[in-house]
């Protein structure tokens, strides 16, 4: 995948890469069960934030950090350095080969498709192991206009029953799902408002570019702010 050197810049040094919060991989170890000597992968892992939090509650775990970006990887790398259980490599998360307890994927899994990506990942995991991902997702009844304009560039966007049809189709069942929205997208496009403004002065034009389509994301998130979400799924081999 290669991307603009401005939108590399614009992503740099951000804390996420997306919206998230630690309490969300925490729901889903304990909903799932997860713990003692287990072994973890973070796919599209970013810049780390998750492998800590993976880090931190699973310190018996051997843990794994996916990520294609060579300057994501280095800034996890930097960021899990003291925690000697976890580790950070660059590889597609399309060819995992595990074995794997729990596949942990953030925001990520859809550049591969859910039907598609579970079923890839199903060999690199154990017997009873389990996939935790979020997914963008359609709240039900009418969508205002602003949430349409967010996902124009997302066509497969469906609401949970069509995200749980595509786990079934992959051959998985789906456990539980939790709704990812408000605190953890206010927080991520906080940082990343902030991030804009230190770009502005003396961009280019093509840095300019970047930044008018992230200040424009934005804009449309706070025009219906609980109305924007991902699912966070929970799923496992049928």
């Amino acid at each position: 995948m290669t991307l603009p050197a401005a939108f590399l810049t614009l992503y740099s040094g951000l804390d996420r890469e997306g919206p998230g919060e630690a309490a969300d991989v925490l729901w889903a170890l304990d909903r799932l069960g997860v713990a003692g000597p287990v072994s973890v992968c973070d796919a599209g892992c970013g810049s780390g934030a998750d492998c800590l939090t993976l880090g931190a509650a699973l310190p018996e775990a051997r843990i794994e950090g996916v990520e294609a970006l060579p300057h994501l990887v280095a800034e996890a790398g930097a960021r899990i350095s003291h925690l000697p259980h976890v580790r950070v490599r660059q590889g597609d998360m399309e060819a995992l080969t595990g074995p794997y307890d729990l596949i942990w994927s953030a925001g990520a899994l859809y550049f591969l498709g859910v039907t598609e990506g579970l079923r890839r990942w199903r060999d690199a995991l154990v017997p009873g192991g389990a996939v935790a991902f979020s997914e963008p997702v359609l709240l039900g009844g009418a969508e205002p206009e602003a949430v349409r304009a967010f996902w124009q560039d997302y066509p497969r966007i469906t609401d949970i029953g069509g995200i749980v049809a595509r786990v079934a189709s992959a051959g998985y069942r789906s456990l539980d799902v939790r709704i990812v929205s408000g605190a953890p997208w206010a927080g991520y496009y906080g940082a990343l408002e902030t991030r804009i403004a230190t770009l502005r002065p003396g961009a280019d034009a093509e840095m300019m570019a970047v930044l008018d389509g992230a200040a424009r994301e934005i804009a449309l998130w706070r025009a219906a702010p609980e109305r924007i979400a991902y699912a966070l799924v929970l799923a496992r081999p049928s």
